[in-house]
């Protein structure tokens, strides 16, 4: 068989898609344009003090997180946190209800993968609608979120507010 001759994709530190999302900025590293869509990938910077997106599960697609600053917190249902470090690695596979914040008073961010990539839309489509907002919006986030057959996680949501 003959060696094929597919380039790779080289993404400098300071280039990349950038969405802003309210106040949460995402640079897009890989779109799935290169890859036939089995893998799209993310940085996120996360300031601090920040709740993130409604809690929810994704039934079409697996998520990983390798934080690369600061600190992360992962929610899980039933309460379930975990304050994910630098280096620290997080999988969230289809159906695991989740979502993360930034509690902590400095900056984090965190490096994204999605497989299959079609869900980097989602935040295309939520950097647009968007756009005039200073913080990100739960209830367009929602919206967006059921586009991509992502469900609210409605006993985490409900958990989450008694501890407001």
């Amino acid at each position: 068989m003959a060696m094929p001759r597919r380039p790779i994709n080289f993404v400098p530190a300071k280039s990349g898609e950038i969405l802003k999302l309210g106040h949460i900025t995402c640079r897009v590293m890989e779109d799935g344009s290169r890859t036939d869509n089995r893998i799209g990938s993310a940085e996120f910077t996360v300031p601090a003090g920040t709740a993130g997106p409604p809690a929810h599960w994704h039934e079409m697609h697996d998520e990983t997180f390798l934080v690369t600053q600061g600190t992360i917190r992962f929610h899980a249902p039933d309460n379930t946190v975990v304050d994910a470090k630098v280096g620290d690695y997080v999988t969230v596979p289809i159906r695991a209800p989740h979502t993360f914040s930034n509690p902590f008073d400095v900056e984090a961010k965190f490096f994204n993968t999605f497989t299959p990539a079609f869900y980097i839309d989602y935040f295309k489509i939520l950097a647009e609608v968007s756009k005039s907002d200073e913080k990100m919006s739960k209830e367009k986030n929602l919206e967006v979120m059921a586009r991509f057959a992502t469900m609210p996680a409605k006993p985490m949501l409900e958990e989450m507010a008694k501890k407001q």
